[in-house]
């Protein structure tokens, strides 16, 4: 008999999306509540994460919503509190939220550059630490949203949110070394350009669009990009990786200077 290919089902399982309000992280907050998983969206933007877990629910889904900043230590042990009581497990911890205004180098000031490291990296470990109680009872995974810019790439006016991200891919072979013997596993995926509404700020319609051009696969990503991927890190099928990214970017950080497919 052929056995059928892998469909993930998280029916029964508990995810923790940050920062999944709109944008990468709406599209993951979706993905997760369409497979089954009851799906907690965690994000800064409180009334915008109720509307996105009300839309999903009228859908069929089970989202339930949190307001929270992700720079405040204390409100990250408060939110896990909250998932354990409420939620009785936590299957699925996937850190998404981030900071980036766009500054330059010479502007960053110590305010900005201490709150994307205290959103994009910082709360990576406050969240980790606060979930393990939960996550080890079954071997859960640990999942985030990095970036190529940073680990592989730079961006001008960029400079501390790609310094954090390269954290972020610290952490997750450090995180993935220490936690195996629990049974978790901690991976990420490194996101190019997607098409979101943080996208759009970064430079206008005309350049977007010629950012587009100079992908190999002719287009900019979407979130649902990001979300299969994660579904799959996140799904039984991945149960023996751990300590990696997924670099998801249409092949936009394959060339050489110059080597751009016409």
């Amino acid at each position: 008999m052929l056995t059928p290919c892998y469909t993930p089902d998280f029916a029964g399982r508990v995810v923790l999306v940050t920062g999944g309000a709109q944008g990468i992280g709406r599209g993951i907050s979706h993905a997760f509540a369409a497979h089954g998983a009851r799906v907690i969206i965690a994000d800064l933007q409180a009334d915008k994460a109720a509307a996105t877990a009300a839309e999903l629910n009228a859908a069929g889904g089970d989202v339930h919503a949190y307001g929270i900043d992700l720079a405040d230590h204390d409100a990250i042990g408060e939110l896990l509190h909250n998932v354990g009581r409420t939620h009785g497990r936590l299957d699925v911890l996937l850190h998404n939220a981030a900071y980036f205004p766009l500054t330059p180098l010479a502007d960053i000031t110590p305010p900005l550059l201490q709150r994307t490291l205290d959103v994009n990296l910082s709360a990576l470990f406050w969240l980790t630490q606060a979930a393990l109680p939960l996550l080890r009872v079954r071997g859960g995974r640990i999942l985030a949203t990095s970036s190529v810019t940073g680990p592989r790439v730079a961006y001008p006016g960029l400079a501390h949110y790609a310094a954090s991200k390269a954290g972020v891919n610290g952490f997750i072979r450090a995180a993935a070394l220490e936690l195996a013997a629990d049974g978790i596993t901690v991976n990420g995926v490194e996101p190019g350009m997607i098409r979101t509404p943080a996208m759009a700020n970064l430079g206008d319609a005309a350049l977007n669009a010629s950012i587009a051009a100079g992908v190999p696969l002719g287009r900019l990503g979407e979130p649902a990009d990001i979300a299969a991927a994660m579904l799959f890190l996140a799904s039984d099928a991945a149960g023996y990786i751990t300590g990696q990214t997924i670099v998801v970017d249409g092949g936009a950080t394959l060339p050489e200077a110059g080597a751009v497919p016409a």
